[in-house]
């Protein structure tokens, strides 16, 4: 059952409101529509603060500093953009809801929240003023919104030109991620999950809080809550003959994960361990290598609150 709350509009006069912006995210249409989305919030009775990322970890680094006695902090941009905020309200230790307005080239996150992927739209259904809580996940000191990955398509997101993702969209991610398949190894890696151990040689992994992610994967039906403290985990092992591969590919598309080259399980935590050098992303922006240290990956049960006003 989802965790709801409401700002009224009483409440809302003379409130203080961050508004985050990535001016390279997506179309740079959050640019020329900048006017009227100041106008929306101020309609409704907030005093907006625009700040502008300049560079990697900026916007984290702005909702980080800045963000104590804001009453919400919202931003534009893509799902990059969204977990470098969530990242720097955690930070903050205030609980600041935070609305989100996709311009990104894939919003995935919006999809699986079912956001409205039109600007103005978006933050009109924001300055309505309903909040619903939602899981975070923590990567050792990082925190991410809905996906850490490694191996196949991890690091598409990082590698794609911008001007790909901006004609293309998540084709461009699997188009990346396709022409670099020649160049994957599998993976040796070891999760523990409680009294749990997976361990094998994997080409891709996930740890994850959504429904889907279009081209690449669907997770079975009835048994994602963004809200319910619980991660979605995908292992795959490299199929050995071209009829499990097809195999696979059909199971990953179609949510069944039915194939002998996919363990797929849910968890509250998880302790990762691996000899070899893995380059992990989170949110689909690359968050370092890492060999022989392990990872903790935990859920942050229902930590931020999501200003998502019904369309």
């Amino acid at each position: 059952m989802k965790s709801e709350e409401r700002l009224t509009r009483s409440n809302k006069m003379d409130r203080k409101l961050m508004l985050l912006i990535n001016p390279v995210a997506g179309r740079k249409q959050s640019l020329r529509l900048l006017a009227t989305i100041v106008r929306i919030f101020m309609d409704t009775g907030y005093v907006v603060t625009v700040m502008v990322s300049a560079s990697p970890r900026d916007t984290t680094a702005l909702a980080s500093q800045y963000g104590v006695g804001y009453d919400a902090i919202v931003c534009v941009g893509g799902d990059g953009t969204l977990s470098e905020t969530l990242a720097g309200v955690l930070d903050c230790g205030a609980n600041i809801p935070v609305g989100y307005i996709p311009a990104g080239s894939t919003n995935i996150f919006a999809l699986n929240h079912g956001l409205s992927c039109d600007i103005l739209t978006a933050a009109r259904n924001i300055a309505k003023g309903d909040v619903r809580r939602f899981d975070v996940g923590s990567f050792n000191k990082r925190s991410f919104a809905f996906i850490a990955a490694f191996g196949a398509f991890s690091w598409s997101s990082y590698t794609t030109p911008q001007s790909l993702k901006n004609m293309l969209g998540s084709p461009a991610y699997i188009l990346d991620g396709m022409m670099s398949l020649p160049k994957i190894k599998p993976i040796h890696i070891r999760i523990v999950s409680g009294d749990t151990v997976h361990e094998g040689d994997y080409l891709f992994g996930a740890v994850c809080n959504l429904f889907t992610f279009p081209g690449l994967f669907k997770l079975p039906e009835g048994k994602v809550h963004t809200d319910d403290g619980i991660f979605e985990v995908i292992l795959i092992r490299e199929p050995s003959t071209l009829l499990e591969w097809q195999s696979t590919i059909i199971s990953l598309l179609n949510g069944k994960l039915e194939s002998n080259s996919i363990e797929f399980f849910q968890a509250k935590e998880l302790s990762i361990q691996s000899s070899e050098a893995i380059a992990w992303a989170l949110d689909g922006e690359y968050e370092g290598s890492a060999s022989g240290e392990t990872i903790e990956v935990k859920i942050q049960h229902q930590a931020i609150g999501l200003l998502a006003g019904k369309s």
